[in-house]
């Protein structure tokens, strides 16, 4: 192991950590945006100005933290027996909240003002579930990368889109931290869609790895057999409705 790759589990250097301490700069910025929105203020004016502010608050920065939390901590967890239903109990509280939105946003300012203060109080709760129960168990699955979760809900802190890769070339990738890189990627690919990975030898391991958590629900196609470069077609397998 190179000395880049040692850290020092519990600290500031650990990747579980540093994700998590992403996760909960995410979750402060939504609860101190909405408790300085949903305060009573005086004065009609300011009032109909604050439920201007709280709307678009609600439709941008708590929609568009549903939908990151959604890719980068619900689709990894949804992968394993032990978090599966604990994500369908997560999507659909969120998907609750979302629904409140779109009632706030048809709503006068009155009625808005409640409802801010209706979906604080159930994102709140939300969130408590994701810092308690969530974190951890995805802290001890071995198909999460911490480190690309923590950049991951970096880009969306810093309102940037998260990059989505077409082809995963693990041979820039640490040893140890390639499989993982790999099944992230493979939980966000929607029915049908796939990825390119491209690795030195044939990824054989890896392909018995997908057969054992995924078995049936993914693809696997050669592109190029060697003899320097491998390259594989790994998609998720698109569902008859």
């Amino acid at each position: 192991m190179s000395a880049s790759e040692i850290f020092i589990q519990a600290t500031e250097t650990d990747p579980d950590a540093i994700a998590r301490a992403a996760v909960r700069e995410a979750h402060e910025r939504l609860r101190s945006g909405l408790a300085e929105l949903t305060t009573a203020q005086s004065g009609a004016q300011d009032a109909e100005a604050r439920s201007v502010e709280l709307v678009d608050f609600c439709l941008h920065e708590v929609r568009r933290y549903l939908v990151a939390a959604d890719q980068d901590l619900y689709a990894p967890a949804s992968q394993d027996d032990e978090t599966r239903l604990l994500v369908d109990a997560l999507r659909v509280g969120a998907a609750a909240v979302s629904a409140q939105v779109d009632e706030m946003a048809a709503a006068d300012p009155v009625d808005a003002a409640t409802l801010g203060v209706m979906i604080a109080a159930a994102l709140d709760l939300h969130l408590r579930i994701e810092e308690s129960v969530l974190l951890p168990a995805l802290a001890g699955l071995p198909s999460v990368d911490p480190s690309l979760l923590a950049a991951d809900l970096r880009a969306y802190l810093a309102g940037e889109q998260v990059e989505q890769p077409t082809i995963i070339d693990v041979r820039r990738i640490a040893r140890g931290g390639r499989h993982p890189r790999v099944f992230a990627r493979y939980a966000r690919l929607a029915p049908g869609e796939a990825f390119i990975l491209v690795n030195s030898h044939d990824p054989k391991p890896l392909r018995r790895e997908f057969e054992a958590i995924h078995d049936g629900a993914f693809s696997w196609d050669y592109l190029q057999t060697g003899p320097e470069e491998w390259r594989v077609r790994i998609g998720r397998v698109a569902t008859d409705v």
